[in-house]
């Protein structure tokens, strides 16, 4: 926790850690900024700071459009809060409110709508309505301002449920009409909009070590379904895949940096094709999550780097993310493909079900022309097209059926340690999987993997002892931080994790 103080000399610092942290209000102004807007430092007496936007504009202040501060990177704390408020932030960035509205956020998180509200208004100064209207709002200002979309559509595309709701947000937040929005526009962004597509900018903070999450991912990539190809200026790699999203599909294109670039740019081109444009909000916020944006790179690495055998390493390649994912239940399926397999031999089985049982796209998009196939499509499957042993061709049946049913939750509203207790009671899924889906799919930033063979040699080669015990003893000095230990030991092993740890557990 940070005092006042604290956060006023962040703003005089112009610090640009604490975007998305907290938001400063100028009475005098009637604004609200990120901590690192480079307008005129405001006296102090004239601040007030606020946890979200949302609370910003709830107390009548309106967005900068110099720093526009609804821009900003999520705060890291949503990241590895497992509370109450934590879980409902990650469902909020999905957009449930917006599809099922503050009942269903509620009916996910096993607490009235009433106590909901109280809880979120507390901490954070706006209840989950006014941080999905503070969300829509974003959106719109995207779509106005990357867009030729007409108005109405923009507003039934940001989220709104009529066009004069979506007026008088816009004018409220950004004291703009949506047409003086739209002509405020930077003409580098502008797309066309009749195919769906998008060019954006995903904000991240600090440094940001792109080279390891493109090999991460282009190692893992399933053909048909993902893919990493050469990017449109030298140097750089894109990685394109599909994306299966609550009301079609899309395909999303991200590109790392280049040789030129700065590892603390501030963002990562992005470019979606969406087939419907409401499913914005909920692509962006799963690519995020894939990639890891919202962490806080400095606090991560000032705990890592602070052991003598990562120092080094962290030294060398600050900006090092733990990647998540933009379908849990793909990956779950995914975890259980590889165990005790290479990676590699995990990818090909993976395309095989892909091709077999995966939706097409309407026309392919380059190497990408399928949908990963669904937990209830996997769960009918003819155990003869699983070519795996007998225990492993249960296990992922088992757990498609418990994903498909509804018996086994892996959203970002999910308690961790309860979705973790419901995995390890499925048939032939152990610790290194259940591990493994909670750093990746659940997004928990403290998870150790004792077991891995990548883990083990990468400890190794740093001179530490690889044994299993000694392992988890080496990882609690890395805590609250050790998803992000993990990925620096396999770096460190000579490979992103091209191998899977033996977990024979997991194959009784």
């Amino acid at each position: 926790m940070i005092d006042d103080e604290t956060r006023y000399r962040a703003v005089h610092s112009r610090d640009a850690r604490f975007d998305g942290v907290f938001f400063t209000a100028v009475r005098t102004t009637g604004i609200y900024c990120r901590p690192s807007c480079p307008a005129v430092t405001p006296k102090r007496v004239n601040c007030t700071f606020y946890p979200t936007a949302a609370a910003a504009q709830g107390a009548g202040f309106r967005a900068c459009r110099r720093c526009r501060p609804d821009s900003v990177p999520g705060s890291p704390e949503w990241n590895h809060r497992a509370d109450l408020v934590g879980r409902a932030m990650r469902l909020i960035g999905d957009g449930i409110v917006d599809r099922e509205g503050v009942a269903g956020l509620a009916d996910r998180l096993g607490y009235s709508s009433r106590q909901l509200q109280r809880q979120l208004t507390a901490e954070l100064g706006a209840g989950p309505l006014a941080l999905a209207r503070a969300q829509r709002a974003q959106t719109a200002r995207l779509l106005l301002q990357t867009t030729e979309l007409p108005v109405t559509e923009v507003a039934f595309a940001a989220g709104f449920a009529s066009v004069r709701q979506f007026n008088d947000t816009v004018r409220e937040v950004y004291d703009r009409t949506p047409s003086g929005l739209r002509g405020e526009r930077v003409p580098r962004a502008a797309a066309p909009a009749t195919a769906g597509t998008l060019s954006l900018r995903l904000a991240h903070r600090g440094a940001l070590d792109s080279e390891h999450l493109i090999d991460f991912l282009a190692l893992r990539a399933v053909p048909g379904v993902e893919e990493v190809v050469p990017g449109n200026r030298p140097g750089v790699r894109t990685y394109r895949r599909t994306l299966a999203l609550p009301y079609g599909h899309g395909v999303a294109e991200v590109d790392g940096l280049g040789p030129g670039d700065e590892p603390q740019r501030g963002w990562l081109d992005c470019r979606l094709t969406l087939a419907d444009l409401r499913d914005l909000t909920t692509a962006v916020h799963r690519l995020r999550a894939l990639f890891d944006l919202d962490a806080d790179p400095d606090a991560v690495d000032a705990r890592l780097g602070a052991h003598p055998a990562l120092a080094a390493q962290v030294a060398a390649r600050p900006g090092l993310r733990s990647p998540g994912h933009v379908d849990p239940h793909e990956l779950a399926v995914r975890a259980v493909l590889g165990q005790q397999i290479t990676v590699t031999a995990a990818r090909t089985l993976a395309g095989r079900l892909a091709a077999k049982y995966g939706a097409e796209l309407p026309a392919p998009s380059g190497g990408l022309r399928l949908l990963f196939p669904t937990s209830a499509a996997l769960a009918a499957a003819d155990p003869e097209d699983l070519a795996m042993p007998q225990a492993r061709r249960r296990a992922l049946l088992g757990l498609c059926a418990a994903l498909a049913e509804g018996a086994v939750r892996l959203d970002g509203g999910v308690d961790r340690e309860a979705a973790a207790a419901d995995l390890l009671a499925l048939p032939g899924i152990g610790p290194w999987t259940v591990g493994y889906l909670r750093m990746r799919a659940l997004g928990d930033p403290d998870v150790f993997l004792p077991s891995d063979i990548g883990v083990r040699d990468g400890l190794r080669r740093l001179g530490l002892p690889g044994d299993a015990k000694s392992a988890a003893e080496t990882a609690n000095g890395w805590a609250p931080w050790r998803s992000y230990a993990v990925h620096r030991l396999w770096t460190a092993a000579g490979a992103p994790a091209t191998t899977s740890a033996p977990v024979p557990e997991e194959t009784a």
